[in-house]
């Protein structure tokens, strides 16, 4: 639908690229060999995922570093896919083996699940912050929202000047994220994926702003952006989860485990109500700033999406970072009654901003646990500039 909508390219060329490392194979990099081992349960699922992703010189692991991963019958999917476009998956051969792949393991997938399936355009969220607008993707995704309810809490916290680590910074960033947490659980306890629009409420934001000023009391994804010289820019999340280990016969690909993410499906299986589309954490963002450059951002890592975005576009355009020092700089995350944190805040600003009861975990390293902020940006004067986070194997390329 994108593709239709703004691409100039034929689709048959555009996965070419994909449809070569397919066939030809690509070296396993130390994160992906780490990520492996994480899932490795879920890879030794089914049969043919298991083989496909066993090492080939050490017996019962998965693929280590440098050994090479080749899946070709992706590459024959692929290449259908570019010729006889998306009809093949909906309507066509692919949506038939889907079909009669979760029927024969007790699945609710159907054809006319598939047949049914349409695309959605939304406009953005559109907020201001640090002198930029933020384009955020809007409901029913929960991601963009929280992202922007912490824009607007951090704006009123931090104070102007603050530099990145000091007493200032780190209270406000704790305090944003514990409310955020809070604005999630309230909105949770709802259920479903109406009214997210309703935590942009001046009033409600009112509300979290004041919590924040309280004496304290008790109480499998990844992102491509891309930036050209015509001033287009994308910002793409994508994800599997980690993958339901069941292949698709002939196909190449692996259905995923949404129903089985906790911050996608709280309640647990067979609770989500038929017909109403999945939320999702997942915040890709377009910065457009004064001086007319436009910033292209995203991240992986389930429910520590929105934190990891959230820091980034705070030490971009509240704290003055560069790209660079924005996207490695250390995170920090909360979840539950537990902050954690990466290596280069002083324990004891930490221990100040925390409320009692919290705890803390720290991290020895940057870790992808705190996602993966891969960044783009065209200047307003005709430059180019990107950063992949080293969480997560980013890389940058300019072409």
């Amino acid at each position: 639908a994108a593709h239709r909508a703004l691409g100039r390219v034929p689709m048959r060329r555009l996965v070419e690229p994909a449809v070569r490392l397919a066939k030809d194979g690509a070296e396993v990099t130390a994160i992906e060999a780490y990520i492996a081992t994480v899932v490795a349960p879920i890879l030794a699922a089914d049969p043919v995922t298991a083989q496909r992703f066993a090492s080939r010189t050490r017996p019962g692991q998965t693929l280590g570093e440098g050994e090479r991963f080749v899946w070709p019958e992706l590459a024959d999917t692929l290449e259908a896919l570019g010729y006889e476009g998306e009809r093949l998956f909906y309507e066509g051969e692919i949506a038939r083996a889907i079909a009669d792949a979760c029927g024969a393991r007790g699945g609710h997938l159907s054809a006319a699940d598939l047949a049914g399936y349409r695309a959605e355009r939304r406009h953005p969220l559109d907020r201001g912050f640090g002198g930029a607008r933020v384009l955020l993707n809007p409901p029913p995704a929960a991601g963009g929202v929280l992202v922007a309810l912490g824009l607007a809490l951090v704006e009123t916290a931090l104070p102007a000047g603050a530099p990145f680590g000091s007493a200032p910074h780190v209270t406000a960033l704790i305090g944003t994220l514990r409310q955020t947490n809070r604005a999630r659980r309230d909105h949770e306890d709802k259920g479903g994926t109406e009214g997210l629009d309703a935590l942009l409420d001046p009033a409600l934001i009112a509300a979290y702003r004041a919590a924040l000023r309280r004496p304290r009391g008790y109480r499998g994804t990844t992102h491509v952006s891309v930036v050209d010289a015509r001033g287009n820019a994308a910002a793409l999340t994508l994800t599997n989860g980690e993958g339901c280990g069941v292949v698709i016969p002939g196909t190449g690909f692996m259905l995923n485990n949404m129903l089985g993410e906790d911050d996608l499906n709280p309640r647990g299986f067979h609770q989500w109500p038929t017909g109403v589309r999945l939320s999702s954490m997942m915040a890709p963002t377009l910065v457009l700033d004064r001086a007319g450059g436009v910033t292209a951002l995203g991240s992986g890592g389930s429910e520590r999406i929105r934190s990891a975005v959230l820091q980034v576009l705070v030490d971009l355009l509240a704290l003055g970072l560069g790209l660079e020092p924005a996207v490695t700089a250390p995170r920090l995350h909360f979840e539950g009654e537990l902050l954690h944190h990466e290596p280069g805040f002083a324990a004891d600003t930490l221990a100040a901003a925390l409320e009692p009861g919290e705890r803390t975990k720290a991290w020895p390293e940057l870790n992808l646990y705190f996602g993966g902020v891969h960044a783009a940006r065209a200047t307003g004067s005709g430059g180019f500039e990107g950063q992949g986070d080293p969480r997560r194997g980013g890389m940058v390329r300019v072409v």
